[in-house]
C-alpha cells in the first residue's frame, strides 16, 4: 500500500496524528471516493460497541407523546372540535416555515431524527404543560413582588418569558445528556433548541388562533390579523429566543464538564428570557407601534441571527476540512475527497456523480459518516471523553470502509 504508513493507514502506533492548527490540503480536482492517489483499507476487524442513547430517547419520546396527547385533549376541550382542527391546520403554516429554516441550518451534519422528534414533542407537549401548570403561580408571585405594575405588563413581559424559556430550555438541557455524542457545538444546539421552540410555538399558536376565532364568533378579521402577525410576520420568534440556550450549551459541551454545561445553560437561558422580554414589551419603545418596532428592531435582530448561523456553519465546514485532512495524511482519504467532503460544491458534485448509478443514498451515508468522524476527532483533540470517542472513531472508520466498498461496487456495476 502506498502512503505515509505502508503497514497501517492510521499511523505506526494505530493513531491518527493531530494537527494543532489544521493545515488544510491544497486545491485538487474533485474525484469519486477511492479513485485518489492514496489507497485505503480496513483497519479494525471488530466493531466496538458504544452507548448511543437511542433506547433512552425512545422512552422519552413515548413519555413526551403521552404528555402531548394530554395537552391536545385540553386544547380540544377548551376550543371545541371545529376550532381545534381549524386552528391546528393554520398552525401548521408557521411550523412548516420554522422546520424548513431549521433543516437549512442542519444540512451540514444532520441530527438524529429520533432526537429531533423528542425535541419537537417536548416543545409541543411538555413545555406547554409546564407553562400551563406553573405559569399562574409564577404570575401570582410576580403580582405580589411588583404590585404597582399592570397585569398586562407582568403576564406577557415578565411571567411568560421566565416560564416559557425555562420550560423549553430544560428539554434542550436533557438532550445534552441523552444524546451527548450528537451534541457537538452551537449549530447542534441551535437545531435542537429551535426544534423545541417550533413545537412550543405550534401549540401556542393553536391557543392564540382559537382565542381569536372564539372572540370573533367565527372566521373574521381578528383571526386573520393574529395569523398574519404570528404565522407570517414572526414565525421564528420562539426559535430565536430559545436558540440562545442552544448556543450557550453548544459552546459549553465543546469544553465539557458539568460546571461549564450548567453555566452555559444559565447564560443562554438569561439571554433567551431577555430577548423574549424585549420582544414582548418592545413596542413601548416606539410609542406602541408594532410595525415600527418590527421593521426597526425585529427585522435587524432576525438578520443578525441568520448571519450568526451562517458564520457558525462556515466554522463547522472549516473544522471538517481540518480534521479530515489529518485522516488524509494518514491514508484514510485522498486530498480530493477531503475537498469533496468539506465543501458544499464538492458534496453537490459527489451526489450528482453517485446519482448516475443510483447510489445517492450510499454517498449520503459516506458524507454523513465522514462529517461525524471529523467532529468525533475534534472531541478527541479537545480531550473530551477520550476513550468513548476513540471507540466511536474506530466504529466510524470501519463504517466508512464498508460504505466506500459498497460505493465502488455500485460504480463498477458489481
Amino acid at each position: 500500500m502506498s502512503g505515509p504508513f505502508p503497514d497501517n493507514p492510521a499511523g505506526r502506533n494505530g493513531a491518527v496524528p493531530l494537527t494543532p492548527h489544521g493545515a488544510a490540503p491544497g486545491p485538487a480536482r474533485l474525484q469519486p471516493p477511492g479513485h485518489g492517489p492514496v489507497p485505503v483499507q480496513p483497519l479494525f476487524s471488530t466493531q466496538p460497541r458504544g452507548r448511543t442513547g437511542t433506547a433512552v430517547t425512545v422512552l422519552l419520546i413515548i413519555g413526551a407523546a403521552l404528555v402531548l396527547l394530554l395537552v391536545a385533549w385540553f386544547l380540544w376541550w377548551r376550543l371545541g372540535t371545529v376550532a381545534f382542527l381549524l386552528c391546528g391546520i393554520l398552525a401548521l403554516v408557521p411550523l412548516g416555515i420554522c422546520l424548513l429554516g431549521l433543516s437549512w441550518v442542519d444540512r451540514w451534519e444532520p441530527e438524529p431524527r429520533s432526537a429531533l422528534l423528542f425535541a419537537f414533542l417536548w416543545g409541543a407537549g411538555i413545555s406547554v404543560g409546564i407553562t400551563l401548570l406553573v405559569g399562574p403561580s409564577v404570575a401570582g408571585a410576580l403580582y405580589s413582588l411588583f404590585p404597582g405594575l399592570a397585569p398586562e405588563f407582568i403576564g406577557p413581559v415578565l411571567e411568560a418569558p421566565l416560564v416559557e424559556e425555562t420550560a423549553k430550555g430544560l428539554g434542550v438541557l436533557l438532550l445534552v445528556f441523552v444524546r451527548r455524542s450528537h451534541f457537538d457545538g452551537p449549530v447542534d444546539g441551535i437545531v435542537y433548541a429551535g426544534t423545541v421552540a417550533a413545537g412550543f410555538a405550534f401549540t401556542e399558536n393553536i391557543l392564540y388562533f382559537g382565542s381569536a376565532l372564539i372572540s370573533d364568533g367565527g372566521l373574521g378579521a381578528e383571526l386573520g390579523f393574529v395569523f398574519v402577525l404570528r404565522g407570517l410576520f414572526s414565525p421564528f420568534a420562539h426559535v430565536l429566543f430559545t436558540s440562545a440556550i442552544g448556543v450557550g450549551l453548544g459552546l459549553a459541551v465543546r469544553r465539557g464538564g458539568a460546571l461549564r454545561i450548567t453555566a452555559g445553560f444559565l447564560l443562554g437561558l438569561a439571554a433567551a428570557i431577555g430577548g423574549h422580554m424585549f420582544w414582548n414589551g418592545g413596542t413601548a419603545l416606539v410609542a406602541g407601534s408594532f410595525f415600527l418596532f418590527y421593521f426597526l428592531l425585529q427585522v435587524p435582530l432576525f438578520a443578525l441571527a441568520v448571519t450568526g448561523v451562517v458564520l457558525l456553519r462556515r466554522a463547522e465546514q472549516r473544522l471538517t476540512r481540518q480534521r479530515l485532512g489529518e485522516y488524509a495524511a494518514a491514508g484514510w482519504f485522498t486530498p480530493a475527497e477531503v475537498l469533496m467532503l468539506s465543501t458544499r460544491a464538492g458534496r453537490h458534485q459527489a451526489m450528482a456523480w453517485a446519482g448516475q448509478f443510483g447510489a445517492r443514498s450510499t454517498m449520503k451515508s459516506f458524507i454523513r459518516e465522514a462529517t461525524r468522524l471529523a467532529l468525533t476527532r475534534q472531541q478527541i483533540a479537545a480531550g473530551r471523553n477520550v476513550p468513548a470517542n476513540q471507540a466511536a472513531e474506530q466504529t466510524l472508520l470501519q463504517a466508512l470502509t464498508r460504505t466506500r466498498t459498497l460505493m465502488l461496487a455500485r460504480a463498477g456495476g458489481l
